[in-house]
């Protein structure tokens, strides 16, 4: 709110205060003013590395579309992981920036000589946020009981399931528990230490048993029965309104004063309609954040911050990654009995040659200054320099040459015939296809206008047909029912080639151009399946980078899905909000850390 604002709401709470006081009664105490010998800290307490704050205050952020649900585990969409990753921990930490694993609800771990069984060491006295004791049995009910229960459809599974074998998670004793994995699984502190939540097996083991836990912690339920371990916990939650998080009185952090984490007292995500309303919020004084600012509304967030009124983050190049992608499905409509794709069109889509023209035929530099107002970078490949880590910068790129792009077309039979004005192929077929993109995101709409302009100045016939969001996911992925689509991989909290196996995999189900392919449908496609088996299983970093690289390289020459940029995306906050650590490798670029964010007064 502006602080004119604020100052109202303040006095207007001094007056219920006083009010409440007159009849005899006494407020009740946020949990950051009750004493800390209320909550005891774990031993010991995580010590966090932060310049020492204030507590108290509220972060008010605008959040597109309600929570579909509290619970982690099945939660699925970004509306409510948005809010879920406030309530919930790990074992392990990640730090953002540095993609550095830290202990978290363990205090230490280790690794057997084979690298292939893993021990933890919960610390002692840890507490939900209810107040009763967290214990390796909630982590062994999360895996056996939740994440690896056939009867619980979750999202979480698939990743840790090897050669068709599970992890094996057992209890040592009340603060230790024993992992061992089918074979060496290079991600494991990352994937399963720091990227899965806890959950309480005192609250939710009823509905394991008779068989309620999908809809556990549905939006209904009532606040003080979302238990978690996270640094907030629910307080309210109001259809289409907002959602309102407070502090975890028995969250395990503290900074190197001693205080506990965190110190913001609420955290409110108020529903708005649009990326438009998210940004007006800001401006407007009427949010205190936001994670992604467009490049397109870099300017005026430009100027507020030379107003003062808002803080501008750049945390750099990030992982979003925009392309275009032919539809190289070979099965039959199981309803029609027809191809999928009609066949003469099948024949360029599946030609290498064929997408290294396209390729070649898009004005990139001319798209990052369109259609993301210069704020971008041209993409070639399946990775982006600000992977620092793991992008392979020796690969096969495309700069605009239309010259190059006809001569890959002629090598097909494709070209101009009898003074026509268009290409055909060798059988007379007129080279056209429809050309799909979502709506409501005027940057891809703009980027696919361009596109469209670019492959017409060739010759071939673009179909440009913007469709909603979720029809263009179904049919990418469940109808197989599109010609192309322009469409984009957004950068995720793990930054490692196993957060991307569903996509690079044949049987991947985001393998976009030809999805849950039973055996691959090409060599490279089972090259790169062989390559990202290999570098899943060995925990030495170099073979890891070769193989990748060798995967990068590929996706480069065959050009499946066809990058066009790399936007570069800011964030913004309020000036007065301290221990910013913005980050481009996660998509929280400046809340990540949220529970070292204070106010300066």
């Amino acid at each position: 709110m502006p602080m004119t604002k604020f100052a109202t709401v303040a006095a207007l709470a001094a007056a219920m205060i006083f009010s409440l006081g007159g009849c005899g009664k006494k407020p009740e105490p946020t949990p950051s003013e009750k004493s800390a010998a209320s909550y005891p800290l774990p031993d010991p307490p995580v010590v966090v590395d932060c310049t020492p704050g204030i507590p108290g205050g509220r972060l008010i952020i605008s959040e597109m579309g309600d929570p579909k649900t509290f619970n982690y585990i099945t939660a699925n969409e970004e509306s409510s992981i948005d809010i879920c990753r406030f309530m919930f921990w790990n074992l392990l930490n990640l730090d953002e920036p540095t993609q550095t694993v830290e202990p978290g609800l363990a205090e230490f771990w280790t690794n057997s000589p084979d690298g292939k069984t893993w021990t933890f060491r919960l610390r002692k006295n840890l507490r939900w946020s209810d107040g009763a004791p967290l214990t390796a049995d909630d982590v062994v009910f999360t895996w056996n009981d939740v994440i690896y229960n056939p009867k619980i459809d979750n999202v979480t599974r698939d990743p840790f399931i090897i050669d068709g074998k599970e992890f094996k998670i057992t209890k040592v004793d009340d603060l230790t528990i024993q992992v061992e994995t089918p074979v060496v699984y290079a991600p494991f502190l990352k994937t399963f230490g720091a990227g899965v939540p806890i959950v309480p097996k005192h609250i939710l083991e009823p509905s394991v048993t008779n068989g309620t836990f999908v809809s556990a912690y549905n939006v209904n339920s009532k606040p003080e029965g979302i238990v978690g371990s996270g640094p907030f916990r629910l307080k309210t939650y109001k259809a289409a309104q907002y959602t309102i998080l407070e502090r975890n009185p028995y969250f395990l952090e503290v900074d190197t004063n001693g205080t506990r984490l965190p110190y913001l007292d609420n955290i409110i995500f108020t529903v708005v309609p649009s990326f438009d309303t998210v940004a007006l919020r800001l401006l407007s004084g009427e949010a205190d954040v936001d994670d992604v600012i467009r490049p397109m509304d870099y300017d005026r967030f430009k100027e507020a911050q030379d107003e003062g009124k808002i803080r501008l983050l750049d945390p750099g190049i990030g992982l979003e990654m925009i392309f275009l992608c032919f539809n190289e499905n070979t099965n039959m409509n199981s309803k029609t009995g027809q191809p999928l794709v009609d066949p003469k069109k099948l024949k360029w889509f599946r030609d290498t040659r064929f997408r290294q023209a396209i390729s070649y035929a898009i004005n990139r530099d001319a798209i990052v200054k369109a259609a993301y107002s210069g704020r971008g970078v041209p993409a070639y490949g399946f990775d982006t320099p600000g992977d620092k880590k793991w992008f392979n910068p020796n690969i096969k790129t495309y700069p605009y040459d239309p010259a190059k792009a006809i001569e890959r077309l002629k090598e097909m039979g494709i070209e101009k015939r009898n003074a026509d004005n268009f290409l055909t192929d060798s059988n007379g077929n007129k080279i056209e296809f429809v050309l799909n993109v979502n709506t409501g995101s005027s940057a891809a709409e703009k980027a696919t206008i361009l596109i469209k302009d670019d492959l017409e100045k060739l010759g071939i016939n673009v179909i440009y047909q913007p469709i909603e969001f979720n029809t263009l996911i179904d049919k990418i992925y469940n109808t197989c029912d599109y010609e192309c689509a322009f469409t984009a991989l957004g950068s995720g909290s793990v930054i490692d080639p196993s957060g991307s196996m569903n996509v690079l995999k044949s049987s991947g189900f985001t393998h976009d151009w030809f999805p849950r392919q039973k055996t691959p449908s090409t060599e490279w496609e089972a090259r790169i399946d062989t390559l990202m088996d290999a570098q899943l299983k060995t925990l030495d970093y170099n073979e890891r980078k070769k193989d990748f690289d060798e995967v990068q390289k590929i996706m480069a020459e065959q050009q499946p899905l066809i990058f066009v940029a790399t936007p570069i995306y800011y964030a913004a906050i309020r000036p007065d909000i301290a221990n910013t650590l913005p980050t481009a490798l996660g998509g929280y670029r400046a809340t990540w850390n949220a529970e070292e964010l204070y106010y300066k007064k």
